[in-house]
């Protein structure tokens, strides 16, 4: 059993897990990340439960999967009603504040913190309504290109309300360690979560000078001919209003706004850092880091998450400070749910009686050294799907179960880019990986729940056709700064 010491939670959005120097990318620069991972310890398979901010955000908060909860997607989000890691401290005594982007449904729920500084949650209180026609197969594709806009026309040089977002976020960490660092009592948390490197990935003029457009790389199979064709991308692909994508230029630009949004973000971590360093914490202190998804910048002909691709769910995990050996990696799959018993563990405190069946599984064992065989799993339930998709990873071999379509089977090891899809070749391995998969949850009567609770959702905001005439959410505002300014495409941006 690990000594309790005090915890530094970060939590990035939008951050695919392959994308910091200590993964073994050799372009982006994380200079922050890299010192956490060179003192502690790198999870290199670490997975969210679900590629969409709401849905993984309720379960690392609860350590429990969208079909055990059903919080689906980014207007059913965590609601109050479910204990999450935050009550079960704070029950103990434990004090635990959260700096920053929540994304549950409001504040005035109990959300299980000792404090909320500048939170954002749910766009004016109702979050992605319109995208709960899902349930009724009538959710509207963003056929005006807005989806694609945001990723052609705004990655450049510029500035955001997300990045002034996550500067503020910063000195309020700051400000807490300050005051309340040295208070005495129980260990404490701080739960650090930034807004970047959501999209758009627009950057001051000194990060994309680190980021040549010209040496950036292209990703992987995203042309007309090399991209999958599987019914559930091309409908993803539909939905979110994708063109073909045949500019190599405009690919290199995204990849390098988002590079140096990544390195924007681990400044600010490192701010932070800085702070719990001067102040003396770093002895007594751990630090963890995590994301809520990735995203595939134009991987598989796709932008954004939304699906079961390595670059959608891959997410980093990483873990330093009292306790924790130095430079070590952890190859045993993790996951999001995993961290509910872990920081209860890191804590001190203990479990209640009702979390005897959480999914997840204490991360400590693993990073003394003692690892396990297990499987990964994730789900997808929400906007851009037509029906419900869930991964089962067992080894190298993965699998991607479409309710209602065919199945995806990819080896990792020998594919990393999932490339290949092996399933009509291998159809014994397609049906011993279902069967996993199975023991975890039934696909169909998963689906079926979904779309259900979905339907009521919206008839209880006025049914179809009034959530017809909503607005469709581009990208969340932060907290003070209206929709209209946040979406507004800076004069002169876009080139």
């Amino acid at each position: 059993m690990t000594e309790p010491a005090n915890l530094i939670l970060f939590q990035s959005d939008n951050h695919n897990g392959h994308l910091a120097g200590c993964y073994g990318h050799p372009l982006v620069k994380t200079p922050t990340m890299d010192r956490i991972a060179a003192g502690g310890v790198r999870f290199a398979s670490a997975y969210c439960s679900s590629p969409l901010c709401c849905p993984s955000r309720s379960s690392l908060a609860t350590g429990r999967y969208p079909h055990q909860t059903g919080y689906w997607d980014n207007a059913l989000t965590y609601d109050g009603r479910m204990p999450t890691w935050h009550h079960r401290l704070r029950e103990q005594g434990h004090k635990v504040t959260a700096v920053g982007k929540l994304h549950y449904r409001s504040s005035e729920d109990d959300n299980g913190f000792t404090e909320e500084i500048v939170p954002m949650h749910l766009h004016e209180g109702k979050g992605a309504i319109k995208n709960l026609l899902r349930g009724y197969g009538t959710e509207p594709a963003k056929d005006d290109g807005s989806f694609w806009k945001l990723y052609i026309e705004r990655s450049g040089v510029g500035a955001t309300h997300y990045q002034d977002y996550d500067r503020d976020i910063t000195a309020k960490a700051v400000t807490w360690l300050k005051q309340h660092a040295h208070a005495g009592g129980k260990p404490w948390v701080l739960y650090v979560s930034y807004i970047s490197a959501h999209p758009p990935f627009t950057v001051p003029q000194r990060f994309w000078d680190l980021y040549p457009e010209a040496k950036m790389p292209l990703p992987p199979a995203f042309r007309p001919g090399e991209r999958p064709e599987h019914p559930a991308v091309e409908f993803l692909r539909f939905m979110d209003g994708m063109r073909a994508m045949t500019d190599e230029a405009a690919l290199r630009r995204i990849a390098a706004g988002y590079f140096g949004l990544i390195t924007h973000l681990d400044e600010q971590i490192g701010e932070v850092l800085k702070s719990a360093e001067e102040l003396g914490l770093l002895g007594n202190t751990r630090i963890a880091y995590t994301s809520d998804h990735g995203e595939l910048f134009g991987a598989q002909g796709v932008f954004g998450k939304k699906n079961l691709y390595e670059g959608a769910i891959r997410v980093p995990l990483l873990i330093a400070g009292p306790g924790v050996p130095r430079g070590r990696v952890v190859r045993q799959p993790a996951s999001h749910v995993d961290l509910f018993p872990t920081l209860v563990a890191g804590a001190g405190a203990r479990l209640d009686a009702a979390d005897h069946d959480l999914p997840g599984i204490d991360l400590w064992p693993a990073i003394g050294g003692t690892e396990i065989r297990r499987t990964a799993f994730a789900e997808y339930h929400a906007q851009g799907s037509k029906a419900g998709a869930f991964v089962l990873r067992d080894g190298a071999m993965k699998l991607i179960y479409h309710v209602g379509m065919p199945a995806q089977l990819f080896d990792l090891e020998k594919d990393p880019d999932e490339i290949s899809d092996l399933s009509a070749n291998n159809p014994a391995v397609v049906r011993a990986l279902e069967q996993k998969l199975r023991a975890i949850c039934d696909p169909e009567a998963v689906d079926a729940r979904a779309k259900a609770d979905q339907r009521k959702a919206a008839d209880r905001w006025g049914g179809a056709a009034k959530l017809l005439g909503e607005t469709q959410i581009l990208f969340t505002p932060p907290p003070g700064v209206s929709k209209e300014e946040a979406w507004k495409i800076p004069s002169g941006q876009g080139s």
